[in-house]
């Protein structure tokens, strides 16, 4: 007999409807799962079968044959076993299917026939609701998730016993209902007031952040790079629904979503610089969603720069200039996002005291250009801002005063961002960063003795089209925070001083 059932499972940040067809018919005894199934999914057959005997069920030995459609695209994911099992039951005429149709199936099952959670449920019930479906089935510890999605029935299942309860009549479920959700601000342990000195620096992160640049910091150890960065989201403005939903959507991918609801807070990703390619950009047999996509909409820091990989930092080139980033592999072609701030750190030298005015460098000029050389132009021409970050004095660190708190940094950004935000969201952009050339010759009107400044420096500092472009980005971000509608000299000025970084010249 043959049967149909509907599961789900993710190809790069969406998710996938998949086909579950089953035929069981009499001949020797198997069990064959076809459809460019992974070894995950293949090995799904002895676990449906023994949660099938486990629930009480006993199924007669025949032939059956699964086929996951479509056929051309590699499925892995756990939660294809429910569907099976709901498929299997109805091909042997335990449950009927005619019902199935409006039905999507998603959780893997334990021997026992339990069911149990898996990632990805949030694009899943997405794409559900997107197809028509009427309500999905999922394991409790996906219920939360998958209510996020408005307009679809969502039926939290604590086994395979209790769902085949209820398509056969025999038990009540009821979909369940979801909680209240508080839209409060995320609440930010490092804030600037924390940070003395340093003023700069503060400085061009709060231009970073009210325009989305990126930005470069170079100085010795000690200094307050790592102190600077992981204080960048606190002046972040909040994410829209729309944002907080597609970072959800990823780390629901990823198999990082804890808690219940959207997330609020934008991410931080800090990888060790060990981290490989691979972790970096994402990848797979079905590609998954690397560092630069689960910051996404927040910022991604690397620490100590020169110490990555050069293979790893060269891969940072399409994701910083597109703002995603796309994996080929034999099975799928996937892009995935990766609009992120990127905040980077690093020594002067191997020592880290090149160009300090109160201690010696150790380093031979060999060395020093050595060091400095692993990280190439063309990443250094993507990375908007690049500051020196000396070395904080006695009297700044020992000073009871406290520095100004992040709340009002972010109070100016989000200013910014409003501005921003009203000039380019017919362009669904929503940051200086993210214009085009285009867009920059229409929204960015230097006034003629900025443009005269920007012509000397571009000749004197020989300067790419793209540094050109960024610095222009950069002053009018710095204009949007003065409130002011045309590009000064000013603006400009502060734009070169904050590109002139003679510590990794281009």
């Amino acid at each position: 007999m043959f049967a149909k059932t509907f599961g789900a499972t993710t190809l790069g940040v969406d998710g996938l409807i998949i086909d579950v067809e089953v035929d069981a018919a009499a001949g020797l005894p198997g069990f064959d799962i076809v459809g460019l199934a992974d070894a995950l999914v293949k090995e799904a057959k002895e676990r449906v079968r023994t949660a099938i005997r486990n629930s009480g069920i006993q199924l007669r030995q025949e032939k059956v044959t699964i086929n996951l459609a479509p056929a051309d695209v590699r499925k892995d994911s756990s939660g294809l076993d429910l569907p099976i099992a709901v498929g299997l039951l109805a091909a042997y005429g335990i449950i009927s299917a005619a019902t199935l149709d409006k039905y999507l199936f998603a959780a893997e099952l334990s021997l026992e026939g339990e069911c149990r959670g898996i990632r990805g449920i949030l694009p899943m019930a997405i794409k559900a609701k997107e197809a028509g479906f009427q309500a999905i089935f999922v394991a409790r510890d996906n219920a939360s998730e998958a209510l996020l999605v408005e307009g679809l029935d969502v039926y939290a299942l604590a086994d395979l016993q209790q769902l085949v309860g209820f398509l056969t009549g025999q038990e009540r479920l009821l979909p369940v209902k979801p909680e209240a959700l508080t839209s409060a601000e995320p609440d930010f342990r490092d804030d600037f007031a924390d940070v003395q000195g340093q003023f700069q620096a503060k400085r061009a992160l709060e231009i970073a952040a009210a325009g989305g640049h990126n930005v470069l910091m170079v100085g010795p150890p000690g200094a307050g790079k790592t102190m600077l960065a992981r204080r960048m989201s606190s002046i972040l403005p909040q994410m829209s629904p729309k944002e907080a939903l597609e970072v959800t959507k990823i780390y629901s991918i990823a198999g990082l979503l804890t808690g219940h609801g959207l997330l609020r807070e934008r991410p931080f990703r800090s990888p060790h610089h060990t981290t490989s390619m691979t972790a970096l950009i994402g990848g797979g047999s079905v590609p998954r969603p690397g560092e630069v996509t689960l910051a996404h909409h927040g910022v991604l820091f690397l620490d100590e720069l020169p110490e990555f990989s050069k293979k790893a930092l060269e891969v940072l080139r399409e994701p910083l200039e597109d703002r995603q980033i796309t994996i080929s592999r034999v099975h799928a072609s996937v892009t995935f996002p990766s609009s992120f701030v990127l905040i980077a750190s690093a020594n002067p030298c191997p020592c880290g005291m090149a160009g300090s005015p109160d201690q010696t460098c150790q380093c031979t000029p060999y060395e020093i250009k050595r060091y400095t050389q692993k990280i190439s132009g063309p990443l250094l021409d993507r990375i908007d801002i690049h500051i020196r970050v000396p070395q904080v004095k006695y009297e700044e660190l020992s000073a009871r005063k406290k520095a100004e708190p992040s709340a009002q940094i972010r109070q100016r950004v989000v200013a910014a961002r409003d501005i921003q935000l009203r000039r380019l969201e017919k362009y669904h952009l929503f940051c200086n960063a993210q214009m085009n050339h285009a867009l920059l010759q229409k929204f960015c009107v230097l006034e003629p003795q900025a443009q005269e400044l920007l012509a000397q420096a571009f000749k004197s500092m020989k300067l790419s089209a793209r540094s050109y472009d960024r610095i222009v980005k950069v002053a009018r971000t710095i204009a949007d925070l003065a409130g002011e509608e045309n590009i000064t000299a000013v603006h400009i000025a502060e734009a070169i001083q904050l590109r002139n970084d003679k510590d990794f010249s281009m």
